[in-house]
């Protein structure tokens, strides 16, 4: 049994990789970082599919690594998907200094350094038998940046060049990388204000509707099914062509 372990599984793209992985064969270790009825729901939806529910906060360190260590106690691993994230935005000139150097440190230590950690391990652990894979959720913002979000546009770059940096020195041990960069997904809507900038920003995607979850859920399927192996490296865009690079 293929066993992958998600970060941030309880809700959006997270919940829908986990179902269109268990869907698709693998055996799914689900994080959450304190979602109690969200993780259950979905645990309770896949049944015999999941291997393991486990909670961390990945901004604190240390637990990223234990989350691995646990994981992998419970049995072996042969995927990781880096989803769990924030979004924090904070505008240059009207915040105070305390309110952006806490954003940045805050976004940094969970988008990034948690990535990084689990990377590692799980690196570490799959060049010793023969391979693994991993996927990083990214952002369209990590090519383009993003007005008012400076951290969250950094942190997704930084991971983007992660992907491609550790793709090619694990390549010759079988640890492939991959990455996904999301445009706009309707998981954006629980954002204050954005039902009143929807049409707006319909204008802007050429396919005329956001993303869904499950559009980015079928990337991450094929990334990890072995039909793209060849593709180590890359950064899947989805953005309904509203963004090229």
């Amino acid at each position: 049994m293929r066993r992958v372990l998600i970060t941030g599984a309880s809700r959006g793209i997270g919940r829908a990789i986990a179902m269109r992985l268990a869907a698709d064969g693998w055996s799914v270790a689900l994080h959450h970082r304190g979602s109690p009825t969200a993780i259950a729901e979905i645990a309770g939806n896949l049944g015999s599919a999941v291997c393991g529910v486990y909670r961390a906060d990945l901004s604190v360190p240390g637990e990223a690594e234990r989350l691995w260590e646990e994981a992998i106690r419970d049995g072996e691993l042969h995927a990781l998907v880096n989803n769990a994230g924030a979004y924090v935005p904070c505008s240059l000139l009207e915040s105070t200094d305390d309110e952006w150097m806490r954003v940045w440190e805050e976004t940094m230590a969970l988008n990034l350094r948690a990535p990084m950690v689990l990377s590692r391990l799980a690196s570490l652990r799959f060049a010793g038998r023969g391979g693994g894979k991993i996927v990083n959720v990214a952002s369209r913002v990590g090519f383009r940046g993003e007005a008012g979000a400076a951290a969250y546009a950094a942190s997704k770059a930084a991971l983007i060049n992660l992907t491609r940096s550790l793709a090619v020195e694990l390549a010759p041990k079988g640890v492939l990388l991959f990455g996904i960069a999301p445009g706009w997904v309707d998981t954006a809507m629980a954002r204050t204000g954005m039902r009143e900038r929807l049409p707006s920003i319909l204008e802007t995607i050429p396919l005329g509707r956001m993303a869904t979850p499950e559009d980015c859920a079928n990337v991450v399927r094929f990334l990890l099914s072995g039909e793209a192996d060849y593709l180590s490296g890359q950064t899947i865009d989805i953005n309904g062509a509203s963004y090229f690079h």
